[in-house]
């Protein structure tokens, strides 16, 4: 629910049926929940998400894992063993009353347990039947493991951070996993937008490659139209391997300053730096970029952060301190946001989190549902909903 609402949530009475496990699935899920959805999470008896045992960390509450707990907030529990007929019945029956289902199986196992797109829709014209594949449902890639990590390095983006070198850096978050459930959540809205005039539901499909070639489409772009050169990384300092100087991280005497586009003459007019008078061209900013960065890391590292920014920013030159997690928290700017949030597990543990960072009419959305436990909520969804 929301904080200091005005009105309900855009969601609110919409009911969505999660049998996602892992991350995309569960994220878009939550997003919905986040927007007033009522999401309940159907999970096989005993073990549930596989991802409650999938730790960061090391770090658990009350036997799950935190990312379990993060991603699956704000939902009730269902218990179901999808292999049983009496526990399909109630599925079916829940099906008659939802909005929205969203799966993450493999191609071809929800139609094994009769609940393929076309056969769920027959039961509900009304419903959203969302799907995430790993590489869609066709071809040769159909039937491999959907996992982050993998789809990372297969899409082309490992490639593009680090400095030059032989080695690929991956991103060291689940960048396919989330940029998937953000389109999902998406096609979910727009069905939903397109149910509101005519009535009929949708099938919405986004898989972790289409959804992170998506991400890279700027530069892929660039690639495809330039003869088809390979992404060349800065040796000095890369922060992006299509952009020149001075577009880098770079060290100063007590930390880091992040640079963004601009003129390195004009920077070293500000800074003092003489030697970036040379590159008047502005081809030279990527043609030799190392060299200019490697000239303003030599410089940059004799003063400090603050320093410099003092000195930067007056000038509306696009610069910014580069914080830990410890450091942000302390600032008013961070502060200012409200992201956080204390949710209760079932057990009463509380759990720190971020909260949704979409405002509806000025408030923002928080609240103190944590993620159920298993089946936590499947009598009194039962009896509800008579089944």
């Amino acid at each position: 629910m929301s904080e200091n609402p005005t009105h309900p949530l855009p969601l609110d009475g919409l009911i969505v049926l999660d049998f996602s496990q892992f991350l995309a699935g569960p994220a878009a899920a939550l997003r919905l929940a986040d927007l007033g959805a009522r999401v309940i999470k159907i999970e096989r008896p005993g073990t549930g998400d596989i991802c409650r045992q999938l730790y960061i960390s090391n770090l658990g509450i009350e036997g799950d894992s935190t990312l379990f707990h993060s991603i699956n907030r704000n939902k009730q529990g269902y218990q179901a063993d999808l292999k049983d007929a009496g526990d399909m019945e109630k599925i079916r029956r829940l099906i008659e009353k939802a909005d929205v289902l969203i799966e993450n199986f493999r191609p071809g196992v929800m139609e094994k347990l009769g609940l393929a797109a076309d056969v769920v829709r027959e039961i509900n014209p009304r419903l959203v039947y969302a799907s995430v594949t790993g590489y869609g449902t066709k071809g040769p890639w159909a039937r491999k493991p959907g996992q982050d990590l993998l789809a990372q390095c297969m899409s082309g983006l490992a490639w593009l951070s680090g400095d030059e070198g032989p080695d690929p850096v991956p991103m060291g978050l689940a960048v396919a996993d989330l940029t998937a459930s953000a389109h999902l959540v998406q096609g979910v809205l727009a069905c939903l937008v397109r149910r509101g005039i005519t009535g009929e539901g949708g099938r919405v499909e986004v898989s972790l490659m289409e959804s992170i070639l998506d991400l890279q489409f700027e530069v892929v772009t660039t690639h495809l139209n330039d003869g088809g050169k390979p992404p060349h990384r800065s040796a000095v300092c890369n922060a992006h391997a299509y952009l020149g100087a001075p577009y880098g991280v770079y060290p100063t005497a007590d930390g880091h300053l992040a640079l963004a586009m601009g003129s390195p003459v004009r920077l070293g007019e500000l800074l003092e730096c003489p030697a970036l008078a040379e590159y008047q061209d502005p081809d030279t900013w990527f043609d030799r970029r190392d060299e200019i960065k490697a000239a303003l890391r030599d410089h940059l590292a004799t003063r400090t952060t603050s320093d410099w920014l003092s000195i930067l920013e007056p000038a509306d030159i696009w610069c910014a301190d580069v914080m830990s997690w410890e450091r942000l928290r302390r600032t008013d700017g961070y502060r200012a946001l409200e992201m956080e949030q204390e949710i209760l597990c079932p057990g009463g543990t509380p759990l720190r989190t971020l909260r949704c960072p979409i405002r509806i009419d000025g408030s923002i959305a928080k609240s103190p549902a944590g993620a159920p436990a298993i089946g936590q909520h499947t009598s009194a969804i039962n009896d509800e909903f008579g089944i």
